[in-house]
């Protein structure tokens, strides 16, 4: 199953999944942390494909999946899962997904770069539901027998963001509240001031890398010029730069 999926190793047990099928411009990090006991997935990327027999190739351990929000690029393959976890705010969303809420009216032809199956339309699709069999909210951890992940709840990009911060190392995991690349506050339930209020709440944390939602990883001087740069308006879809 991993002629569907590229593959990266980036040491510390983190290896990052991306969906060839998916435009490089709009797929999202699927990212696998190995665990003593468990291993924990970080978002699930479309699911047009098998995600759990591709992890089931790299890892024969338990698997959580977390979902950071409820986007039809982060949370299309979750229901693939039997251990679903996400934020309270968007757990409607996730068991009751429309092209509305999981904002799929952004889709167009050029974001799937091969039909996946038979009958497949971008312009109909919507992912399977994926009611939460678990919830997490701001302060709690995740324990996978020697790793522990700290829960932080960073609202802005959509009601129910999170991110994953592991202080031992200094990895934070954080969806879409930012990434190296213009931030999405246009949404239908964006709020641009909480997403300020949650980029300041991430640079207070002692990260030293990010590994993002989108595009590639990044140290804590570019998440500063990025947070900076959002801040005066030049990585806004409500005020690109000009």
């Amino acid at each position: 199953m991993l002629e569907n999926y590229e593959i990266k190793s980036f040491g510390d047990g983190v290896t990052r999944i991306r969906e060839k099928i998916i435009s490089a411009e709009w797929r999202c990090n699927i990212w696998h942390i190995q665990g003593r006991d468990k291993d924990l997935v970080i978002d699930t990327g479309f699911g047009l494909t098998s995600l759990t027999a591709a992890i089931a190739e790299i890892s024969d351990r338990p698997i959580i999946a977390l979902c950071t929000h409820s986007h039809h690029d982060h949370a299309g393959g979750l229901c693939q899962f039997d251990i679903r976890i996400g934020h309270s705010a968007e757990a409607k969303i996730f068991a009751e997904p429309s092209r509305k809420t999981i904002v799929a009216d952004l889709l167009d032809a050029s974001v799937i770069r091969k039909s996946p199956y038979e009958g497949f339309d971008v312009n109909t699709w919507c992912y399977q539901p994926a009611p939460l069999t678990g919830q997490v909210d701001d302060g709690d951890a995740i324990d996978l027998g020697d790793r522990y992940f700290h829960i932080v709840h960073v609202p802005g990009h959509s009601p129910g963001s999170v991110a994953i911060f592991e202080p031992k190392t200094g990895i934070i995991l954080t969806g879409d509240a930012i990434y190296d690349g213009v931030l999405y506050d246009h949404l239908f339930h964006s709020v641009p001031d909480h997403l300020v209020h949650s980029l300041h709440k991430m640079l207070s944390l002692d990260f030293s890398v990010v590994h993002a939602g989108h595009f590639d990883s990044f140290d804590r001087a570019r998440a500063e010029i990025i947070t900076r740069e959002y801040l005066d308006g030049k990585r806004s879809m409500l005020c690109p730069a000009t």
